[in-house]
């Protein structure tokens, strides 16, 4: 009797964390879906408010310098409701076989859905350092995959896009050293736990994959990448 009750309870069990398990990837999928419309929504914005830049341009007696700058007037679409982020832009792995939306901010709510954009770094493809941090375990599980030389894209939601090259793969202890945000050309930090195969929470090692921009599709805008990449870690003071 005992022994078919306790069968019975493992079977219940297992029912559950079957359940909660299959809830979990649904709300996983849901949450992905509702970022790509969201980030289409943007897209779809970014491109009316070109063309009606572009007219005004056109019909402007005054030129170029009486219209505002481009994309000036996109405004964030949030995914959900309460939602406190925005997809800001999408990264492109062609080598990977892999895309993945970027959300503004990297609070912990915001990197449960996907990579996220610390707030306090400059924009992709801007003069500084752009610092994007994900999970190791999800969406930057991937960046074990990297190697040095391997080519990816950023593309913005007002249809710039950015190509980086990866030029440094640094293992770093977040007790000695810190990222540098000021640098003379484009870069981009990616940022993720480490060691990958070690899941517990509050290992102070980081794996950064650091890259170069090397091309602006828009403009065709080519940057001369320096023979040595700048020193991103700049050691603590104790």
């Amino acid at each position: 009797m005992i022994s078919r009750l306790l069968t019975a309870g493992l079977l219940l069990f297992g029912g559950w964390q079957l359940g909660h398990g299959a809830y979990l990837l649904a709300k996983a999928e849901l949450a992905q879906w509702l970022l790509e419309q969201a980030w289409a929504e943007m897209q779809a914005n970014a491109q009316r408010i070109d063309t009606q830049r572009a007219d005004l341009i056109e019909n402007s007696a005054s030129g170029d310098s009486a219209v505002e700058k481009k994309g000036a007037n996109l405004k964030p679409v949030p995914p959900w409701p309460w939602a406190d982020t925005w997809p800001m832009a999408k990264m492109k792995w062609p080598s990977l076989n892999k895309e993945l939306i970027v959300l503004e901010g990297a609070s912990g709510r915001n990197l449960a859905f996907g990579p996220a954009h610390l707030s306090a770094s400059t924009m992709p493809g801007q003069t500084g350092v752009s610092v994007i941090g994900g999970h190791r375990d999800t969406h930057f599980e991937f960046l074990q995959q990297v190697l040095i030389g391997d080519e990816f894209v950023v593309q913005m939601a007002n249809g710039d896009e950015y190509r980086f090259q990866v030029k440094e793969i640094i293992i770093a202890d977040v007790r000695e050293s810190q990222i540098r945000l000021d640098s003379d050309i484009a870069k981009i930090a990616l940022v993720a736990c480490y060691p990958f195969s070690d899941l517990g929470a509050g290992s102070p090692l980081r794996y950064l994959v650091l890259a170069d921009l090397m091309l602006t599709k828009k403009t065709g805008k080519v940057e001369r990448v320096p023979p040595t990449t700048q020193k991103l870690l700049t050691t603590m003071s104790v």
